[in-house]
């Protein structure tokens, strides 16, 4: 089958040929071109059950001749195979008209000889910027071996760094550890995670940044909510929301980091108190720092839905958590997986069988390719669930699961 005119433009795509992600590159060019895995496999010379294997991760693609079959197969263009990045000092996922700006004006910069000044810090930092975005579509698992590269890099420009451009050459290093530490949490990688957030903390500490302090500090607590901790989720929210120089929105994260710990607690009279301060403090706040770019009104509707599936209020969960969803942009992928993964929840737990499984089968591709482990560990939850209850549905979502495992 021949691929569409655009197919190389399509920004998943291009995402997974860079990472070399196999898997996600097989299924997303099969999702694209409309090709089953026997039709796929004509094409690259491989049978059906090698591409199942690699497309579920049963199969790790090592030979050098199945790597070049795929290229040559797919027709893979070779500016993602490290054609026009050998000239870039940071490496990039060379998203069309995303990162475009900051790339124009690090091309330039030769590996090696790479500047340090304000021109190119702030075309540092809009690489960030734009990698922090795509990762809301393309999912920790593509990019976080790009933005290591890219944080190798610059921490290597530490030892040139003298006066107000060690500040800031500090701060924007606690911004990747902070974003390395992120991505390592949503793969259920804690020791990784932690060693990141210290890291951040210690850099943003040293340049006076105590947004980023805080920052780190409330990611912990949202660490510790993850692993069922609700006791030391409050404790590390309370500490981060009282960081001298945390900006309104981080302090709002913060709070509401506090209120979901007290609900993980059983406690409904503190965690909807926490999360109706936190609200008040983001309405009011004018100093959003730059990767807080998602904070709004769906966002905090979508966490008080999750603070009412730890407590059990269903009727109050499915509401927030369907004005939360309905609020978020088709790019956040992987956060639109994680919500509808709870709303399936409170639709079971709500007795609505149908209506969870719906839910669930509506997000269950994008949970399977950039929603796991959470997301992922969120529906076999949702089929447990329904299971318990003698719904024929919990059969049905298990067997789905089963599917894409």
């Amino acid at each position: 089958m021949e691929p569409e005119p655009n197919m190389w433009a399509h920004p998943g795509l291009r995402a997974a040929a860079v990472a070399e992600d196999w898997p996600t590159l097989l299924k997303a060019w099969r999702t694209l071109t409309r090709t089953n895995q026997s039709k796929l496999g004509a094409i690259i010379g491989l049978s059906q059950p090698d591409i199942s294997a690699i497309e579920n991760r049963r199969r790790t693609v090592t030979s050098v001749e199945v790597r070049q079959r795929i290229i040559d197969g797919l027709g893979i263009p070779t500016e993602l195979l490290g054609g026009p990045q050998a000239d870039m000092p940071l490496p990039s996922l060379v998203l069309p008209d995303v990162v475009k700006d900051s790339v124009d004006r690090l091309r330039p910069v030769r590996d090696g000889n790479m500047r340090l000044d304000t021109y190119h810090l702030e075309a540092m930092e809009g690489l960030l910027a734009a990698h922090r975005r795509a990762e809301d579509t393309l999912g920790s698992r593509v990019m976080n071996g790009i933005v290591t590269q890219q944080f190798e890099k610059v921490a290597g420009l530490y030892d040139q760094a003298r006066g107000p451009l060690a500040d800031r050459l500090v701060m924007l290093m606690a911004e990747y550890a902070q974003f390395l530490a992120w991505m390592a949490q949503d793969q259920d990688n804690a020791p990784a995670a932690l060693g990141w957030f210290d890291r951040s903390y210690d850099w943003a500490l040293e340049a006076g940044y105590g947004d980023m302090a805080a920052t780190t500090m409330s990611m912990k607590a949202h660490l510790a909510w993850s692993k069922g901790k609700g006791r030391r989720c409050i404790r590390l929210g309370e500490a981060a929301a009282s960081t001298v120089g945390a900006s309104e929105a981080t302090r709002a994260m913060a709070i509401q980091m506090v209120g979901r710990g007290h609900a993980l607690e059983g406690d409904a009279t503190n965690a909807y108190r926490k999360l109706d301060e936190a609200q008040k403090v983001i309405e009011d706040a004018l100093d959003t720092p730059p990767w807080l770019y998602f904070y709004g009104e769906p966002w905090f509707a979508a966490q008080r839905g999750m603070a009412d599936v730890h407590l059990g209020r269903w009727a109050s969960a499915i509401e927030n958590l369907r004005n939360g969803l309905a609020g978020f942009a088709a790019t956040f992928r992987r956060d639109r997986a994680w919500y509808g993964a709870c709303l399936a929840h409170a639709y079971a737990g709500a007795g609505e069988a149908e209506a969870a499984l719906n839910t669930a089968m509506h997000i269950i591709g994008d949970a399977s390719e950039i929603g796991r482990p959470h997301a992922w560990g969120e529906l076999h939850t949702v089929a447990a669930l329904l299971l318990r209850r003698g719904a024929r549905e919990g059969r049905t979502l298990v067997d789905a699961l089963a599917g894409l495992d």
